[in-house]
């Protein structure tokens, strides 16, 4: 380890000590550490603020025993060293600190903060031909002591400055954003393996590089040297999150200058222009094909995590038209699944075999009437889910070997009918007059016949939500319908007791209507 040589750069009363650097025969250095940029900055403002002169303490007792001033040890003054960088210089002119503690102590008088500053050499110690000066805020000053022949080999720059002014000993750059980050930029010109020295930093600290190599071409490298190597240090790297935010915005701006990106950019864009339709249908129909219910669940959970949050950002409506359209063709080939099933489980002689070769079609009606369900969750998240609710609807033929099917067999398809309800009645789903009627001529019964094995067999089935789901799909119904299907819900109702959907809300709801407030009947002419 070298030191870097700091001198004087004014006459005046800053000390400033030797910061530690490494430099090797090929000009490989380090950078001072940030703690010495930022505590010179921190070192500006006036945050050592003199203490208010301390009172004699009062005379609570009088026999407290006196203490003589010779008896008191002296305190010695608390150094003034503002930062470790720079020491406080003494002044003659103070009066000396008095020991007494019998006289009050006069307040110190503030001290204005002087001008930081640093003096780094590159290269060999003493070979030095040229200085470069850093002004950044607050009066911070950094002096570089360079060689003509790296900054004209480095810098197109520097190469046209020296060539119109030969003679040119001193380079001053005012108002420095990042000093630290110029100060590193020069040192990247003494570099011979510059991705060498890349690899040591973060990535954030290569987005300030690139910053500077935008911002202000006073100590640009040439983009063959610095941000062609800084972009392949980002193409390496790790980066997400925040970072990627960072990288991608910076490396667009770059872009729009006319530097070659697409390295970069690759890993968050692609060529083809139907990757994300082809991917969506590709992803969605493996999860549809598993059969391990872990690792199947556990994908579904996250598939509809990831299309909820792009359901917030605004997309253009093809896009969302093709996503849509490719899940509803996965529902009606899950329909086609599930009827076929159901034919085969409603054969007379099907049930007499063994049980394995029930089991498979078993599994298999669950696991498609899961993926209806799980279907239908995204179309609701899309607000898209009407179209399914007619599709449902229509299903009579399912609806009538439903019946045929043990119970055990069939009761996986009686959720989707639920859920159906459940959206209706939350509003998230808004079919029509027709459509509505239809489905609960098609899929209450159904429902009602199933709801004691749903109760206990069914994890995932929230008996209060549907029975408010079923209520409130009826009450959208007009009255007369609304009193056919309760009136057969109170036949249901008062056989079974709980193997019935508790509707007594939806039937308080309608007898007010019916007999309490008939609103047209009473309603007046208008004269």
């Amino acid at each position: 380890m070298a030191d870097i040589k700091l001198t004087r750069v004014e006459q005046g009363q800053t000390k400033i000590k030797s910061v530690p650097i490494a430099v090797t025969p090929e000009g490989f250095w380090c950078c001072p550490s940030p703690v010495v940029f930022q505590k010179s900055l921190k070192a500006q403002n006036p945050l050592n603020k003199p203490k208010p002169p301390s009172s004699p303490p009062p005379n609570t007792s009088a026999q407290k025993k006196p203490v003589s001033v010779s008896e008191r040890k002296p305190v010695p003054a608390p150094s003034r060293s503002v930062v470790s960088d720079v020491q406080q210089c003494n002044d003659p002119e103070r009066p000396p600190a008095s020991t007494s503690m019998a006289t009050e102590r006069a307040p110190r008088p503030k001290i204005e903060p002087l001008p930081k500053k640093v003096a780094i050499e590159f290269g060999e110690p003493g070979t030095c031909d040229m200085k470069v000066v850093l002004l950044g805020k607050q009066g911070f000053c950094v002096k570089l002591s360079v060689h003509r022949d790296i900054l004209k080999e480095k810098s197109s720059f520097f190469a046209g400055k020296l060539s119109e002014q030969s003679g040119l000993s001193s380079f001053h750059i005012d108002d420095c954003e990042d000093v630290e980050i110029y100060v590193e930029t020069v040192g990247l010109m003494y570099c011979k393996e510059m991705k060498q020295r890349l690899m040591k930093q973060n990535v954030s600290r290569i987005l300030r590089i690139l910053k500077i190599q935008g911002m202000n071409p006073l100590v640009v490298i040439d983009p063959s040297l610095c941000i062609q190597s800084c972009l392949e240090h980002l193409e390496a790297v790790p980066w997400i999150g925040e970072e990627e935010e960072k990288v991608v915005s910076t490396v667009l701006r770059l872009q729009g200058e006319g530097i070659g990106v697409n390295p970069v950019l690759k890993r968050v864009s692609s060529d083809i222009s139907n990757a994300p339709k082809d991917t969506l249908s590709h992803i969605v129909e493996l999860v549809l094909k598993s059969n391990e219910e872990r690792s199947r669940r556990e994908m579904k959970s996250i598939v509809l995590k990831l299309l909820r949050e792009n359901n917030n950002i605004p997309t253009s409506a093809g896009s969302d038209d093709i996503c849509i359209g490719m899940i509803y063709r996965s529902c009606r080939n899950c329909l086609d699944s599930l009827l076929s099933l159901f034919n085969q489980a409603s054969e007379p002689d099907w049930v007499d075999t063994t049980s394995d070769n029930r089991e498979p079609v078993v599994k298999h009606i669950a696991l498609e009437a899961d993926n209806l369900l799980w279907l239908l969750e995204i179309l609701v998240d899309k607000q898209a889910a009407d179209e399914f609710t007619l599709m449902w609807a229509n299903q009579q033929e399912l609806a009538a070997l439903h019946g045929k099917l043990p119970i055990v067999f069939r009761y996986h398809v009686s959720c989707i009918s639920g859920r159906l309800y459940v959206g209706i009645g939350r509003g998230e789903l808004l079919p029509s007059k027709n459509t509505r009627q239809l489905l609960l001529q098609t899929w209450l019964q159904p429902l009602i016949n199933d709801y004691n094995w749903l109760q206990h067999g069914c994890r995932s089935f929230d008996r209060k939500l549907v029975e408010e789901g079923i209520g409130r799909t009826i009450l959208t119904l007009p009255l007369e319908d609304q009193q056919r299907i309760l009136l057969s819900w109170v036949g249901s109702f008062l056989k079974t007791g709980d193997g019935c959907p508790n509707l007594q809300r939806a039937f308080e709801v309608w007898w007010r209507r019916t007999f309490i407030r008939p609103y047209v009947d009473n309603a007046k002419p208008d004269s």
